[in-house]
């Protein structure tokens, strides 16, 4: 199984984001910063470090693969029960709540 490129944390296509905010971040500084100064420095320096935390988040709430997510389903899952005491104490509670 092959594994995925890493690089600081980041895997996969996620790295092609973070270089491709840092590029247009440090394409912000050079622009911006020859146009208002200072100022233009910080915006670009945000822009470009907003993109690559945008990045790491995007990685860890969607993951590398494209996944189906069905919050709103409910699994229920069958178990048998092997302890006698507590099923006697369920029954019991069922009896007084004449369910």
């Amino acid at each position: 199984m092959k594994k995925p490129l890493v690089f600081f944390g980041l895997k996969d296509k996620y790295i092609y984001y973070a270089m491709g905010s840092a590029v247009g971040g440090f394409m912000t500084v050079a622009i911006m910063s020859s146009l208002i100064g200072g100022w233009g420095l910080l915006v670009g320096a945000a822009i470009g470090g907003i993109g690559i935390w945008w990045s790491y988040k995007m990685q860890d709430t969607k993951g590398l693969h494209n996944k189906t997510k069905n919050d709103e389903e409910l699994h229920i899952i069958s178990v048998q029960i092997k302890n006698a005491n507590f099923t006697k104490k369920i029954n019991h509670e069922f009896k007084e709540k004449n369910i």
